[in-house]
């Protein structure tokens, strides 16, 4: 898997592109966490799954989704991004719960380009090679 990240735009915290499928109220409480936030509902909620990976690979951004096919793009294809975080089947009041699980345990993941994938019963890495 390609990892590309331009370290001009990187800080200590993590900077996230959150897709339309994973809601605007994870996109505010991230921001409440301090951290760079931009949606892809803001710039057109239509985008394609390539031009959302290609915006947040420009930008340095972790996307967030709920979007299953991301992990395909990322693993399968081997399309560069700079981490995707994924959250198939998580209801909303647990998507911010489980993502400040996520933040707090795998920073360190994330900053590597992993893949993360959360269910209502574990979190799964997987480290770019």
């Amino acid at each position: 898997m390609k990892r590309w990240r331009p370290s001009q735009w990187r800080n200590e915290d993590e900077i996230f592109l959150v897709d339309v499928c994973a809601g605007k109220e994870l996109a505010d409480w991230l921001r409440e966490q301090g951290h760079d936030v931009k949606e892809v509902r803001e710039r057109d909620p239509r985008m394609t799954d390539d031009e959302i990976l290609n915006w947040a690979k420009a930008e340095g951004r972790v996307i967030v989704t709920m979007d299953k096919d991301f992990g395909e793009l990322a693993v399968v294809q081997g399309k560069t991004h700079c981490g995707i975080v994924r959250l198939p089947d998580v209801p909303i009041p647990i998507r911010k719960r489980l993502m400040g699980q996520v933040i707090a345990k795998h920073e360190k993941d994330l900053a590597r380009g992993a893949v993360v994938t959360v269910t209502l019963k574990h979190i799964r890495i997987r480290l770019p090679r």
